[in-house]
């Protein structure tokens, strides 16, 4: 039982918690086997032993108990005990024979009484280290308290009593030293841990060194397992005795350790003659195979030498393109530099550009729409003074149809009526300087002649305007708003590194980077007035014509050539579209002249930009249209007055008709010019059925019929583009003039039933008359009406007429 428990101990892996207890347990199990041994048999009898196995287990009991202790504390206690005197005796005789016990010599019970009697001196001197774990007890206390617990039913005669234990040397000199039981114990418990520590080691080695007993011994199985479980735990390491009959073993167990060994079978030596050409054979193999390896190796050589050339003019070539690469880097960072910095400028300047151009477009057309408003009320007052029903107007008595005050508001026509009265008179004065009194008439002349309060007003303001574009980039460096400057700066990424400025779109973001500059430096352009300058001369233009343009050869779909058209779409175009809105006046010949002169240089010079197409383009021409339009509906205004009234050539109402008739065809004239410009249907409809059929038609009717007529049709038909009849086919004209040829069809009945009854000198004039009026239907490709008019008047020289047109 003691057995299994040892090897349960070394087999299973228990917690030390659990390993320290089975070693108590063990311990004191032993220690009461022994108590018993020591009552029944007294120290000086020799008790008869008849059975040996008993004996060798009470021997290898106390040898196991004491491994605990260590070889070391044994060996100590075995020197102690020899250094000490004793008396002889039975007992000196059996501490004599510890040393000469023989292996495998069973020892008698004087030798066990001795090896215990040496034990309990040992530990009353101190030496000895208790297993117990418990503080303040010794290990024979314990003994003893254990057997009588177990034995409390014998007699107490029977029990021995011990001395008590003495102090140990390391417990004294605690004391001395003044430390309390509790740190003794800490020192006690930490020896008792590596004492624990090291009987678990043994307890290890015990397992391991046990030998494997052979199956052909059965008889034997349990005595030899017994016995060489503990065949390494010699009894006299226990108790310091230098011979130990487990040490050595018996014979038996020796020639067992010999029968357990496995033979060992010596190999056989016979091996293959060696011969020479079996020596060659070898030779020649291994030569083949050096041979392929270094092929091998031969090849892999010249791949990683190929490589390595490779490698090197990669190296040279990345070099020599490296320079260029960071050139470009350097050029790039400091471009993409310049360009941000310039973006900045632009988004803190345009502003200001925006508010300076929107002043300078306020300015002119409020000047524009003053003119045109003096216009209109020219013609209201003239309307109010010389119709009919002006002389009920003035029967109120204070106020007008408006509600306004009348006194106040005959001050202002009078106001306005001598200031008409006085331009007037200093056009015609002007005209007779010059000698164009002969041909002039009345209404053809513009009536765009200003005060010196609204020259000077005007004047004023737009030098404010001008001196604050001068500082709008007094606060910037040159090479930020100069455009010479911008355009070097580009011009150079160009020529260095056109791929990556064709990669960057330059081409299509210069128009948007210029525009600003541009507009600036077109700020006060108005292509309306005479003194102003082509913008084609101006520097913005000279300075970008040749952009682009190197000596190189031309790539294919470069933005950078259509930079000006592009510019001119953006700026000009824009430009001209709020002048025509604003500030153009159709009813000036002189305007409208330098108006389409632009207009057509542009279509002519830009065909990419002036084209149906085209979105600034189409925005122009709406504004022009919306302009005329507006004039046809508010400014053209045709007085209806009585025969008998416009017989008086010299009165106040027939000079009004003739102004507003030949205003009229002037305005007519003026739609005309655009020709070629604008839609023939769109023309048609403005100056033939909106002005010629609607307002000059109806003066035709009230006019005297005669020369004057005649002489009102020709300068109507003289408006007419004559490219309108050139291809025409058949004998008809245009549907819109249908109504002009029946008026001066009934013109020529009129003066040939007027000349019946008169004198040959009327009569011939009459002819004369109906031939230009078949020469002006000839004119404009009514061949039918004119036609009619020869046969019904009988003018034989019809083909002479139309050929001679």
């Amino acid at each position: 039982k003691e057995t299994e428990e040892v090897f349960k101990v070394k087999k299973s892996s228990y917690s030390k918690k659990i390993v320290k207890q089975l070693k108590k347990e063990y311990k004191e199990d032993l220690e009461k086997s022994k108590v018993r041994t020591e009552v029944n048999s007294p120290t000086d009898v020799e008790p008869p032993l008849e059975k040996t196995g008993q004996i060798k287990d009470i021997g290898q009991e106390d040898g196991t108990a004491n491994s605990e202790h260590g070889e070391e504390e044994m060996e100590v206690e075995s020197e102690k005990e020899e250094e000490k005197p004793k008396a002889g005796g039975a007992f000196s005789s059996a501490l004599s024979s510890l040393n000469v016990l023989r292996p495998g010599e069973i020892p008698d019970a004087a030798f066990i009484h001795a090896a215990r009697k040496k034990r309990q001196m040992a530990r009353e001197l101190g030496d000895f280290t208790p297993v117990d774990s418990e503080p303040g007890k010794g290990r024979l206390v314990r003994e003893d308290e254990n057997d009588a617990s177990d034995d409390e039913d014998d007699d107490e005669k029977r029990r021995i009593v011990f001395t008590v234990k003495e102090k140990s040397q390391r417990q004294k000199i605690a004391e001395e030293i003044g430390i309390e039981g509790s740190d003794d114990e800490a020192l006690v418990a930490g020896e008792q841990d590596e004492e624990l520590s090291r009987w678990e080691q043994e307890q290890i080695r015990k397992g391991i060194n046990i030998p494997q007993v052979q199956p052909s011994q059965p008889a034997e199985v349990n005595n030899l397992y017994y016995q060489n479980t503990y065949q390494t735990l010699s009894y006299g390491s226990s108790y310091g005795i230098p011979y130990t009959y487990a040490a050595y073993g018996s014979s038996e167990t020796k020639s067992q350790k010999t029968d357990n060994t496995v033979p060992f079978k010596t190999p056989s030596n016979e091996m293959t003659p060696v011969t020479i050409d079996l020596v060659k054979k070898q030779l020649k193999d291994r030569l083949d195979s050096m041979k392929e390896l270094h092929r091998a190796n031969r090849q892999q050589y010249e791949k990683h030498q190929q490589s390595r050339e490779d490698s090197t003019k990669a190296i040279e070539r990345l070099e020599g393109s490296s320079g260029g690469i960071g050139e470009q880097y350097k050029f790039l960072q400091e471009m993409r530099g310049y360009v941000q910095d310039l973006l900045e400028c632009f988004s803190e300047k345009v502003p200001l550009i925006n508010e300076l151009e929107s002043a300078m477009h306020q300015l002119y057309k409020q000047r524009a729409s003053r003119l045109v408003q003096r216009r209109q009320d020219d013609i209201k007052d003239e309307s109010s003074e010389f119709s009919s029903h002006s002389n009920k107007a003035l029967m109120a008595p204070n106020l007008e149809s408006f509600g306004r005050d009348r006194v106040i508001y005959q001050e202002q026509v009078k106001r306005r009526t001598a200031e008409r009265e006085a331009r007037r008179a200093r056009r015609r004065q002007a005209r007779e300087q010059t000698g164009k009194m002969a041909d002039h008439l009345e209404g053809l002349s513009s009536d765009d002649e200003e005060t010196s309060t609204d020259i000077t007003n005007f004047n004023m303001e737009r030098d404010r305007i001008l001196k604050e574009s001068s500082k709008v980039f007094e606060d910037v460096l040159e090479s930020f708003y100069s455009i010479d400057c911008i355009k070097s700066q580009f011009e150079a990424w160009r020529s260095k590194y056109f791929a990556s400025y064709k990669d960057a779109y330059i081409g299509l973001c210069l128009p948007k980077l210029f525009n600003p500059l541009i507009r600036l430096q077109l700020l006060i352009w108005t292509p309306l007035e005479g003194k102003c300058r082509d913008f084609e001369t101006m520097l913005w233009f000279e300075s970008l014509l040749f952009y682009g343009c190197e000596e190189q050869e031309q790539v294919k779909d470069d933005a950078d050539i259509s930079l000006l058209p592009t510019i001119v779409e953006r700026v000009v175009l824009p430009k001209l579209t709020v002048i025509s809105e604003n500030i153009w006046d159709p009813f000036s010949t002189t305007q409208t002249s330098r108006m389409v002169a632009l207009v057509q240089k542009l279509v002519d010079g830009y065909p990419t930009v002036m084209n149906a197409e085209n979105k600034n383009t189409q925005m122009l021409l709406k504004a022009l249209l919306l302009r005329m339009r507006r004039t046809l509906d508010d400014d053209v205004f045709m007085p209806l007055y009585p025969k008998n009234i416009l017989e008086n050539k010299n009165s106040g109402p027939y000079l009004f008709f003739q102004r507003q008739f030949w205003s009229s065809v002037k305005l007519l004239g003026n739609f005309l010019q655009w020709y070629g410009i604008l839609s023939n249907k769109t023309l048609q409809e403005l100056s033939i059925d909106g002005l010629l059929n609607r307002y000059i038609l109806m003066a035709f009717q009230n006019s005297e019929y005669g020369e004057d007529s005649i002489k009102k049709a020709q300068s109507v038909i003289a408006c007419f583009p004559k490219q309108w009849f050139a291809n025409l086919k058949g004998d008809k004209t245009i549907s819109q003039l249908e109504n002009f040829c029946r008026y001066l069809v009934h013109l020529a009945d009129t003066i040939y039933r007027n000349s019946i009854g008169c004198s040959d000198v009327e009569k011939r004039n009459a002819r004369e008359h109906i031939k230009q009026i078949i020469k002006l239907l000839a004119s404009i490709r009514a061949l039918d009406h004119a036609v009619t008019v020869a046969n019904d008047h009988n003018v034989k020289e019809l083909k002479i007429l139309i050929e001679g047109k």
